[in-house]
């Protein structure tokens, strides 16, 4: 007799893995000038201690979902867990920085296959009634493992030593996989063969490009390795799209894409993380080089802007499912678009910390009422046997529109400012920040495109195949 799947157990178990996942995008950045000075890393080396997590984390997002459907969620859900687990080890014991930069990248294997995951397990655990509530808080974790990212980095440094940062995810990922082997309920997708042209052409074409986009600002735009590894990234897409569009089972069904609803949250996240993301990257610095704080009290100096996704992403996954993601999603994009646009206004080397609160406050609001409805949409907008693929598609986009965020918008602040003092730097974030309030400005225009029937979760009846994932969870969590 299977074992049914508890509700609340594979809560704690998806939040735990989604948490610490989520939590090793932000939580080194405040560890690397030590990380520099223990290693003697170069700022290459520094560079690739962070775009090697977020490379192999967005180049193979398409492939956790994918091994996902074929060889069990719950499985590959703990092999993931697992591998992440391991790289965290290594990061924390790496002699070297080369060492350091391998482990972050099988960090970003481990996170590639569990991440999407997480969404896939927790929405056939519980009642088409009760997902909203779900997705509301598991917008939360993730909004909290953003909001603590860069104090827990800082406070580790300075209070313990950078290699903690990494020990930390040891006993909690052992703790996950355990739980998962005794709590999870498994489950697979329909298709039974693996897409393995398609996962290449799809992984290697967001490597090359993603690649490149980190890259140019350092070797320049018109850099031949820069154009080529961009070119071919591109080029690798199209074969994919191609190879898509014949594959019996393929790893990314472009019916996804004849879907309105589909094709707008997924441009709604990418711009969201594009403006958002890009921001952060640069006012995090901003309170290290203009104010001269040290990394934990730079940390503390943005809670008030990444902390409100925990007390709001809650309350908008609750009100998605009564009113609709629609016009929940335009008030947050417009919320964080008029946030970055107040603190591009009020910037200055001697701006006081109390007049930034508000706009970091507004700013934070609007994250808090992105992420539930976000996942709203793109769960409602396709049939249940494809929220795997669903979900590995749209944190991708995700991934990839951070990283264009930060190259971008580092270009723009690289043309007008510099480092060499607070009133240079003052001059490259003013008008970086500017635009990353215009392109978080257009997500919320496009957010009116969004139609008005699949917005929240209103599934007309639970049929056949939504009844053999979450007929069993559905009566527990009755």
């Amino acid at each position: 007799m299977a074992r049914r799947a508890s509700p609340t157990w594979t809560f704690i178990i998806t939040a735990m893995a989604l948490f610490m996942v989520s939590l090793d995008n932000l939580v080194v950045t405040m560890a690397l000038p030590v990380i520099r000075r223990d290693l003697g890393a170069s700022l290459s080396d520094l560079e690739w201690t962070v775009n090697a997590y977020t490379l192999s984390f967005a180049a193979l997002l398409l492939l956790g979902a994918a091994l996902g459907d074929r060889f069990g969620r719950a499985r590959m859900f703990s092999i993931g867990i697992t591998v992440f687990t391991v790289g965290s080890a290594f990061a924390a014991l790496a002699p070297t920085s080369n060492t350091l930069i391998l482990a972050r990248a099988l960090q970003g294997v481990g996170g590639a296959i569990s991440m999407p995951l997480t969404l896939t397990i927790l929405s056939a655990a519980v009642s088409p009634a009760r997902r909203p509530l779900a997705l509301g808080a598991w917008g939360g974790i993730s909004g909290l493992a953003i909001a603590i990212g860069p104090v827990v980095g800082g406070a580790i440094t300075q209070g313990v030593s950078w290699h903690w940062i990494f020990w930390l995810n040891v006993p909690i990922g052992i703790v996950t996989v355990v739980l998962a082997r005794f709590r999870l309920t498994e489950s697979r997708g329909p298709g039974r063969s693996l897409d393995i042209v398609g996962v290449a052409l799809a992984s290697l074409g967001l490597l090359g490009i993603v690649w490149g986009v980190t890259h140019g600002n350092g070797r320049g735009w018109t850099d031949g390795q820069i154009l080529g590894a961009i070119g071919v990234g591109f080029a690798l897409v199209a074969a994919f799209i191609a190879w898509e569009a014949r594959a019996a089972e393929p790893i990314l069904p472009l019916g996804l894409f004849r879907r309105r609803a589909s094709i707008t949250a997924n441009g709604i996240a990418f711009l969201m993380s594009f403006g958002m993301f890009g921001s952060i990257f640069l006012l995090s610095q901003f309170f290290q080089i203009v104010q001269g704080l040290n990394p934990l009290d730079a940390g503390l100096r943005i809670l008030p802007w990444t902390a409100m996704p925990v007390i709001v992403a809650p309350i908008a996954g609750l009100a998605s499912g009564r009113i609709g993601a629609r016009p929940i999603l335009i008030a947050g994009m417009a919320l964080m678009a008029v946030g970055l646009a107040w603190m591009a206004a009020i910037s200055s080397p001697t701006v006081a910390y109390p007049t930034l609160v508000p706009a970091f406050i507004v700013s934070g609001a609007g994250m808090g009422l992105f992420f539930a409805p976000i996942a709203n949409v793109v769960l409602s907008a396709v049939p249940r046997d494809d929220e795997g693929k669903a979900s590995g598609v749209n944190n991708t986009i995700r991934e990839l529109g951070g990283v264009f965020g930060v190259a971008v918008l580092g270009a723009i602040f690289s043309a007008n400012g510099s480092y060499v003092t607070p009133r240079t730097y003052v001059d490259g974030l003013v008008p970086a920040l500017w635009m990353g309030a215009a392109v978080v400005a257009i997500g919320a225009v496009l957010a009116y495109a969004l139609p008005r029937t699949v917005a929240g979760l209103r599934r007309p009846a639970v049929d056949a195949t939504e009844e053999r994932f979450a007929g069993p969870a559905a009566e527990a969590a009755a």
